[in-house]
């Protein structure tokens, strides 16, 4: 369970450092005097003119088509009330870091000090040529219903009151799924819903299109259900009135397939729970405290599928999964509005992901080994990093194929990649790695099987077609484990290298072992015991040819780990010295670092070699490698052994490769800031294009550096890749995650693949 947030920790959050949540950042240069006379006057006349005469324009020359506004009057603020518009602004701030943070999409918070829905409407009408959206929150029913409605009319940007279709569209995808896991269709379920507010008004109209009979929604609100014998209701409940005789809870529940719960806390009772049918479902998404305890409906009923509005209990109802990524794909396509066909787009692609498998950065987060699609995962989590490549295509074309799109997307593939980017998430070199392995996958084998971890990424690399894998350990302890954790991996070769079955294979393997390493220390009895160590055992699979690479080091230090493949498959054909490289996938591009794992204090020499393997490995990415070495200094000032040494490679690397782009010694900051590069050394080939290969002068400075940037969220590092061995084997870093042994996986499938076409 979440730790809980006390008013002393919300108070010191929102007001420390720089009080609130957001900060406007320049998106151009501002360095000289004339960045800002591009930036303001007279620069700025020329995108002036040029929309004057061209309106459409506003969108290429101003960040207009980026931006949100989070616009409320402060009258339904959360579960506190009508607070006033001071008092929402926390929230409304909040909500716009949302924004930025799940889909790249700038926001404004904007309190309007008015309860006139009228005024309200005309201030906000008069605001459409500043933004490319508006997200309307926070505001009362029924003004919330007439301001949206009017506000849809008059503007032709997208608008959408979140309190409303938020909820509406994320539990229409809970409610798809969980009516699949029960067997029943939604055109003949009942459903109750409790509750007549904004959010539950929209939810009967989204379920209503999804296929739900409208005869068989009862809908209650304070003073009962909404029936025909009724006289005080708006035009908006009159939509929902029902041929009932029945005014109460307890009566319509009976019988009833699914209860939505919009109202307050503890209104349905374990005697309504109990009278409901066979598999109900129970969205209890009252906040903070839902409409039956989680923990008391689960008791009631062991056939319960149930949904709350909290984080701390499975099937979060959070509509963060949908506002972020329905704008970014309104945005996208210059939508002139957020309508039916694209929110229903958003409730099937929510629907649809929760039944892929779930990335191991998902379970981590939420302190989960093995998330997957059933009755306590009916929807996707917030932190799933997938949500933007997914909902927000969907949305996007659901706009162009109803026709409100201003914007017509040819290439969705290209389209779909980019949104990995938006965030810093650049996946796509990892997404067309792995499709590279996919297409002939290779035999990889794990010395350490018997491991979670392992299992999972196993797990994951055979759903994708990633490689075969073998596995090194005990059968029944890899198998128990895959009970417990919910991993099914079918048929997988397991092999114990200790048992008695594989006593002829330790015996045939020793002798290679004792033949290699006779003279170096290792008898023959040890040679034999050795086999019996999964380590050996799988790095001779590779030496024999009996697997296409080898995985190891999940729970022991690098240098143990490595230590039996040095001996056994060795290094490549001329290669002095093996070195780890690190890819890390930032914002601005991959980047790769070298070395990270392995020479401590390499010679002018060990550099050259390490820059070599770096450069051949990088070209394997389909990368042309842009080197720097990196130091304290630059070109010689100050000097010092490190940069004679650098120096001296640079001028070896240049002689043996005349095409390859590298200079140093070079700072870091200057290696990758051109204009100050330009200034300072315009000799340097480095002003051509930024680095993207950097090599380091000595072991701690490389792993220092690419840790310290993966820690403070540069970008993700993949690695280290191991170069310079005679077969593919790399050594994972202790502790890896189960992201992290897929990718080496990936990779080490790649390595196999090449070889192969070397040798063929």
């Amino acid at each position: 369970m979440a730790r809980k947030v006390t008013k002393a920790d919300a108070l010191y959050y929102h007001s420390k450092g720089r009080p609130g949540k957001l900060e406007i950042i320049p998106t151009k240069e501002t360095k000289t005097q004339h960045d800002l006379a591009l930036a303001y006057s007279p620069g700025v006349a020329e995108p002036c003119l040029e929309i004057a005469e061209d309106v459409s324009k506003v969108y290429k020359y101003t960040a207009k088509g980026n931006l949100v506004a989070v616009i409320t009057n402060g009258t339904a603020v959360l579960g506190l009330g009508d607070i006033g518009p001071e008092a929402a602004k926390p929230v409304m701030e909040g909500k716009s870091l949302l924004f930025k943070i799940y889909a790249d999409i700038d926001s404004i918070d904007i309190e309007l000090d008015t309860k006139d829905p009228d005024k309200f409407i005309e201030i906000v009408q008069a605001m459409q040529p500043t933004f490319g959206g508006i997200n309307l929150e926070d505001i009362k029913a029924p003004d919330c219903f007439y301001i949206e409605e009017q506000l849809k009319e008059r503007l032709t940007i997208p608008v959408m009151h979140d309190d409303q279709h938020g909820t509406a569209i994320i539990s229409a995808a809970a409610l798809l799924n969980a009516l699949e896991l029960n067997g029943k269709k939604i055109e003949e379920i009942k459903l109750v819903m409790l509750g007549a507010g904004a959010a539950a008004i929209s939810c009967a109209k989204i379920y209503i299109g999804l296929g739900l009979r409208i005869q068989n929604l009862i809908m209650l609100d304070s003073k009962g259900v909404i029936n025909q014998s009724r006289n005080d209701l708006d035009k908006y409940k009159q939509l929902f009135v029902n041929a009932t005789e029945h005014t109460t809870l307890a009566e319509v529940i009976v019988g009833a397939d699914v209860f939505v719960g919009l109202s307050k806390a503890d209104q349905l009772t374990t005697e309504h729970l109990l009278s409901m049918s066979n598999d109900p479902i129970v969205f209890a998404l009252a906040n903070p405290n839902p409409e039956i305890e989680y923990e008391l409906a689960m008791a009631t009923r062991n056939d319960i599928i149930m949904a709350t509005g909290r984080s701390d209990y499975p099937n979060q109802v959070n509509n963060v999964l949908g506002f972020p990524y329905i704008f970014r794909g309104a945005l996208d396509v210059q939508a002139t509005q957020i309508n039916e066909a694209m929110k229903l787009a958003a409730v099937r692609a929510l629907a649809d992901l929760s039944k892929e498998h779930v990335p191991d950065v998902v379970n981590l987060a939420y302190g989960e080994k093995s998330l997957q699609f059933g009755r306590n995962y009916i929807i996707p989590k917030p932190m799933d990093p997938r949500l933007l490549s997914t909902v927000a295509p969907a949305v996007a074309k659901a706009a162009v194929d109803s026709g409100v799109a201003r914007i017509i997307i040819e290439d969705w593939e290209q389209y779909t990649n980019s949104m990995f980017k938006r965030l810093g998430v650049n996946d796509n070199l990892m997404r067309i790695a792995v499709e590279r392995a996919k297409a002939a996958p290779k035999r990889v084998v794990f010395a350490e099987a018997d491991n979670y971890k392992i299992l999972k990424a196993v797990q994951q690399i055979k759903d994708e077609g990633i490689a075969i894998p073998i596995l090194l350990g005990k059968k029944g302890k890899i198998e128990q484990l895959c009970i417990e954790n919910n991993i099914e991996l079918g048929e997988v070769e397991i092999i114990d290298p200790k048992c008695e079955e594989m006593e002829e294979k330790r015996i045939a393997f020793g002798k290679v072992f004792f033949e290699k390493r006779q003279r170096k220390g290792v008898n023959y009895y040890e040679a034999q015991k050795a086999m019996r160590d999964r380590n050996h055992f799988g790095a001779m699979m590779v030496e024999m040819g009996e697997a296409d690479a080898f995985i190891s080091g999940l729970t022991r230090n690098y240098s143990e780990a490595i230590k039996p493949a040095l001996q056994i498959i060795g290094t490549e054909k001329g290669v002095n010295k093996i070195a780890g490289m690190y890819l890390l996938l930032s914002k601005k591009g991959p980047i790769f670092f070298s070395d990270t794992t392995i020479n401590v204090n390499p010679t002018a020499d060990d550099l050259v070699n390490i820059a070599e393997l770096t450069a051949r490995n990088v070209r394997e990415f389909n990368i042309v490698p842009r080197i720097a070495l990196l130091s304290y200094s630059n070109f010689g000032a100050p000097e010092g052994d490190d940069t004679i040494k650098i120096r001296e490679a640079v001028t070896i690397l240049r002689e043996r490769n005349p095409n390859l782009v590298i200079d140093g010694d070079v700072q870091a900051n200057m290696a990758f800031d051109k204009e100050l590069l330009l200034e300072n050394y315009p000799f340097s080939p480095l002003i051509k294009g930024r680095p993207n290969t950097l090599i380091f002068p000595n072991l701690a400075a490389g792993n220092i550096s690419y840790k310290l940037l993966n820690v403070m969220g540069a970008g993700e590092a993949i690695g280290p890749i191991l170069m310079g061995m005679n077969k593919p084997v790399h050594i994972l870093q202790l502790g890896s995650g189960v992201r992290e042994i897929v990718n080496m996986v990936t990779i080490a499938v790649i390595d196999a693949q090449v070889r192969e076409k070397k040798m063929s």
